[in-house]
């Protein structure tokens, strides 16, 4: 047989070292997406589907959501399992920094957090103006209340807030308190199929279709302020973080393009977050 000449050895390396990029996935092109970990309640708002295809549109980056809840996404990142962190529970967050997880933390954009009901309102909390009060008065009633159960931001808001109402729900765990441990579709699904309480954040509620005759009974108390946060998954900790990649995102995202696109998502008129990202 005679010998490869020295060209065609040439060729033959080539070809060898193009497909070891290609199986090995080290190829360029593979590189161009990044993975973000946030919540489901970002997801289901339908913000991400609004804002990311035109931030890969201008750059070419693909933003891969994992949607789970914020102490999920915060064990997530932790592990390495994501370039990228958006979630809604800050002192959470500025932990997360502060034992050198995430390099730094940026206020993206906020809303608040309401409590729905039915029309009928069983627990007459209809007018009430505090939440502490108001979760008094549906634990005194005992009235179906369904909670998260599943350490998201959404959920460690209510835990924080049945505090303020000296009510410890957990005794009354299963009875007229129920934990679905789901996200905040599923769990307005669960309130409106037992016509229990919730809550939830306004983003979720606004796009939520099985409102039946569901309303927001209360609204506006300041201790329902629910900032988010993101954060770059710190590449000292995790070599592997696309760390370039990521910081592109987040510094559109704060910036003045992608704080116009957040200003910019409604439902039916109106706005689900509000950016409040300095100088954005």
């Amino acid at each position: 047989m005679p010998r490869p000449t020295p060209r065609l050895r040439c060729v033959r390396a080539v070809l060898s070292l193009t497909l070891g990029l290609l199986l090995s996935g080290t190829g360029r092109a593979e590189e161009r997406f990044l993975i973000l970990q946030s919540t489901t309640s970002t997801q289901n708002s339908g913000l991400f589907d609004a804002i990311l295809p035109r931030f890969q549109a201008k750059t070419g980056i693909e933003v891969r959501v994992v949607a789970v809840g914020t102490g999920q996404a915060l064990k997530n990142a932790r592990n390495g399992d994501g370039d990228v962190l958006l979630v809604h529970a800050k002192p959470d967050e500025e932990a997360f920094v502060a034992e050198g997880w995430g390099v730094k933390r940026y206020d993206v954009m906020y809303n608040d957090f309401v409590i729905v009901g039915s029309a009928d309102d069983p627990a007459g909390i209809a007018g009430m103006q505090e939440v502490g009060a108001v979760l008094r008065k549906i634990a005194q009633t005992q009235v179906a209340f369904v909670s998260r159960g599943d350490e998201s931001g959404t959920h460690k808001k209510e835990r924080a807030l049945w505090k303020i109402a000296a009510v410890d729900p957990l005794e009354a765990s299963g009875t007229w308190y129920r934990e679905v441990g789901a996200g905040m579709g599923a769990t307005l699904n669960t309130a409106v199929g037992m016509r229990a309480y919730t809550l939830t954040d306004r983003g979720t509620w606004l796009s939520f279709r099985n409102k039946a005759d569901y309303t927001v009974l209360l609204e506006g108390d300041p201790q329902l302020f629910n900032q988010y946060g993101v954060i770059l998954v710190n590449p000292a900790k995790h070599p592997h973080v696309k760390a370039g990649l990521g910081q592109q995102f987040i510094d559109w995202l704060v910036g003045p393009e992608g704080q116009s696109l957040i200003t910019g998502y409604t439902i039916a008129g109106q706005p689900l977050f509000f950016p409040n990202t300095p100088g954005g």
